[in-house]
């Protein structure tokens, strides 16, 4: 028989999920094949099954066979900075000294084109070795830091979210935009990238006290002309910040409500850390519904807080709670290591995360947050192959821990708990392999 070529099969344990562990419980939520395997056809995923059936029934199919590695949805990592690659890791006494002492001037080398393509070059290739096929991405002032990062994605066919950063206040001098620039200069690039290709634009202001009341509503009027773009900002991620907006804008109760009284909430908005909200911000959040980046290890490195998960989703059940990395205030590109934070905040609040609750949020949850739910973050026909294969034995400490546990949700525990980008193997992107281990140099 003649091979099929443009079809071909993914063999080895396989994780879906058909349903929000949280709502239906894991048992319901999770779809686990032992022996699995996908169909990737044409850049999507054409069906999903046993291996035995799917092989029989797709006879002309080469298989690439992973063994007992796990094959799943690319991660989606909800709030980033890709120009702060170069600042990960600096110490500060807290966010405004951080933002002061190294965010800023390291963003304001991006008035340089050369710089900017580069560390797009890079983030997404760390993207790519920690199994992360899509992000909602923050850019600098500069809109060539966003042309720079989407001429990059476009290259590698990858679906990303970016905006270029909007801030004409409490900010320096060579990092202002204005009310009518950032509106101008959003709007030309929403016209020139979003849905061009896979790509997706994210209207950002950078958080309410770097804008003043005119840019916040030049953006949300920009929004209601371009809904289909995402909005991404900042929200309560301190104390001080908190009072800091309250003051600046002193008519509103909430922080929440600055951006709602702006046409800047609802249905893809995404807001990043959300650490210090009310039981009534968190009900208007749900009920608009926007959805919450969770940036555990971000949280944990600047001091900012502890994000409570329980809380959140006891006051407003159907809140969208996501995971991000937050890099470069957040410490690590890994999802695992993402993942292995928010079990860690969510037991210092007296509550354990169910693994399959972490891999839920650090791929569906993110594909939802975007509004992209319908073409990633899960593994389902239809949906487009950005695809992870997992090591579920990395390292022989993983190997040890893996040979006596309990069942497939214990193996998960561990690579929350243990792994790193060593655990990610290959990742897809529509069906092509943009990173493999095995070639990697480093």
């Amino acid at each position: 028989m003649k091979e099929d070529q443009d079809r071909f099969i993914l063999r080895g344990q396989t994780l879906a999920f058909s349903g929000n562990p949280f709502e239906v419980g894991v048992e319901d939520a999770v779809d686990y094949r032992q022996d699995g395997a996908v169909v990737v056809e044409g850049g999507r995923i054409a069906d999903v099954g046993a291996a035995t059936d799917i092989i029989k029934q797709y006879t002309c199919a080469p298989v690439i066979n992973y063994g007992d590695a796990l094959i799943m949805a690319g991660f989606i990592d909800t709030h980033t900075h890709y120009p702060q690659v170069d600042i990960i890791g600096s110490n500060s006494q807290g966010l405004v000294d951080w933002l002061q002492k190294h965010t800023f001037p390291c963003e304001a080398q991006f008035d340089n084109k050369a710089v900017a393509e580069n560390s797009a070059e890079f983030f997404l290739d760390q993207c790519f070795l920690n199994g992360i096929t899509t992000a909602s991405v923050y850019c600098t002032v500069h809109p060539q830091s966003a042309e720079s990062f989407f001429e990059a994605a476009t290259r590698r066919n990858v679906c990303m979210a970016a905006g270029k950063v909007c801030m004409d206040s409490n900010t320096p001098a060579d990092l202002a935009d204005t009310a009518q620039t950032a509106y101008d200069q959003s709007k030309a690039l929403i016209e020139r990238w979003h849905d061009e290709g896979r790509n997706q634009y994210a209207i950002t202001p950078r958080f309410a006290l770097t804008s003043s009341p005119a840019q916040l509503e030049a953006l949300g009027g920009l929004w209601s002309e371009h809904p289909t773009a995402l909005m991404q900002t900042h929200l309560s991620e301190t104390k001080d910040e908190i009072a800091r907006v309250l003051e600046q804008h002193p008519t509103y109760d909430s922080y929440f409500q600055v951006y709602q009284s702006f046409g800047l909430t609802g249905e893809g908005a995404i807001f990043g850390h959300c650490i210090h909200l009310s039981d009534d911000e968190r009900r208007a959040i749900a009920v608009s519904g926007a959805a919450i980046a969770h940036c555990p290890t971000s949280n944990a490195f600047m001091g900012s807080g502890i994000f409570d998960l329980d809380a959140t989703r006891r006051t407003a059940p159907e809140i969208i709670v996501s995971l991000a990395s937050d890099v470069g205030a957040g410490v690590s590109f890994s999802m695992f290591a993402t993942m292995r934070a928010a079990y860690e905040a969510t037991r210092l609040h007296g509550v354990v995360l169910h693994p399959a609750e972490a891999f839920w949020m650090a791929t569906c949850a993110g594909a939802k947050a975007m509004r992209l739910d319908d073409r990633l973050g899960n593994l389902v026909p239809g949906m487009d192959a950005d695809l992870v294969v997992l090591d579920l034995k990395s390292n022989p400490l993983i190997a040890r821990r893996v040979a006596r546990a309990e069942d497939f949700f214990d193996v998960l525990f561990a690579q929350i708990i243990m792994a790193d980008d060593r655990a990610v193997k290959e990742t897809y992107v529509a069906g092509n392999i943009v990173y493999q281990r095995a070639q990697a140099s480093t």
